[in-house]
């Protein structure tokens, strides 16, 4: 695939936007780059308290020093704060400290930019100054119209809407007689039978039938079941473990979990409350992977609010919380991206 090169900073923005999927808001963005060419791109909410500066700035290093080969780094700060002439920008003690702390592990910040609610600046400019651009020019970059091109979209937040469910009864129902069915089989069959289904799936260019979406979910019930079907997403030949923590060497095929995802969310829509949370905490482990660590923990929340006892998704969330990061994400040769790009 031909690579793309940035070179306006609405064209940065409208990567992050595409990148993250949705436009950030009362957030840091940063973009690791090695040389030229990108790396990682990292949203994390704002500091909220006064005096925790130093804090925040090392764990957002902690994250971003996880692509070992960045050299230095592009950041975006998002929020509706302002300032007025002859005052410091928002966030600055936050800047500052994240520039010293970067510094100590040979990371240098090549450029910021502040983005208010209606435009947008370098972060060491003088705020109010003629620099200022309007945030509506990142929909008219070339960068932006090259991911509509590709398909892509932004979401106006990171909030998910999940589709909508009806025939509840009905559908329990054909769910619970696949179950049924699973449980009069070896564990072997089962786990035989149950992976059959889903490569078919998988390796399929169209959607599944109700009945097929059904059996899916019936299958997603059994932890042992559930645990190999969420293995064999990425299409790696290695062991469960270390597909499950993202620590192949081979590198995933990002188009298969694309469409998992897709196929998991098309089996939501043919379930119930209570069949949906593992269903839920898949799509969860999927968003993990790609580096989307804000939309994982709204997933496994909402597996947690159908089924609060639900313990792949309570671990898989403390897992996230904690910081942890996908192992494909530490390796640009397999991190999840959407387009190759270069900067100038």
């Amino acid at each position: 695939m031909e690579k793309l090169t940035i070179t306006t900073p609405s064209d940065v923005l409208s990567f992050i936007g595409h990148t993250v999927g949705f436009w950030p808001q009362e957030s840091l963005v940063c973009i690791t780059l090695d040389e030229n060419s990108i790396g990682a791109t990292l949203r994390i909410d704002l500091p909220r308290q006064p005096g925790q500066e130093l804090p925040y700035a090392r764990t957002v290093a902690h994250y971003l020093t996880s692509d070992t080969s960045a050299t230095s780094i592009l950041f975006a700060v998002y929020t509706s704060a302002t300032a007025g002439p002859g005052e410091a920008r928002p966030y600055a003690g936050t800047i500052a400290a994240l520039t010293g702390v970067l510094a100590e592990q040979g990371i240098t910040i090549r450029d910021g930019l502040f983005v208010g609610d209606d435009t947008f600046s370098p972060y060491d400019g003088e705020p109010g100054t003629s620099l200022a651009l309007p945030v509506s020019s990142a929909q008219t970059s070339a960068i932006n119209a090259e991911f509509i091109y590709r398909g892509s979209f932004v979401e106006p937040t990171d909030r998910i809407t999940l589709p909508s469910t009806s025939q509840e009864a009905t559908k329990a129902a054909a769910v619970e007689h696949h179950m049924e069915t699973i449980r009069t089989w070896s564990t072997d069959t089962a786990l035989q039978q149950g992976r059959k289904l889903w490569a078919d799936m998988l390796d399929s260019t169209v959607f599944p039938s109700d009945d097929s979406c059904h059996a899916l979910v019936a299958n997603l019930q059994f932890p042992a079941i559930r645990d190999r079907l969420i293995a064999d997403i990425p299409g790696v030949d290695e062991p469960m473990q270390q597909i499950l923590f993202a620590q192949t060497q081979a590198a995933p095929k990002w188009s298969r979990i694309e469409w998992a995802q897709q196929l998991l969310l098309r089996a939501y829509t043919r379930t119930t409350a209570e069949h949906a949370a593992p269903v839920l905490t898949a799509i969860g482990y999927i968003n993990w992977w790609e580096g989307k660590g804000s939309k994982a923990h709204q997933f496994l929340q909402l597996a947690l609010d159908t089924d609060p006892a639900y313990r792949l998704a309570r671990l898989s969330d403390q897992m996230i919380g904690s910081g942890i990061v996908a192992g494909w994400n530490m390796n640009k040769d397999t991190a999840y991206k959407t387009l190759p790009f270069d900067v100038p």
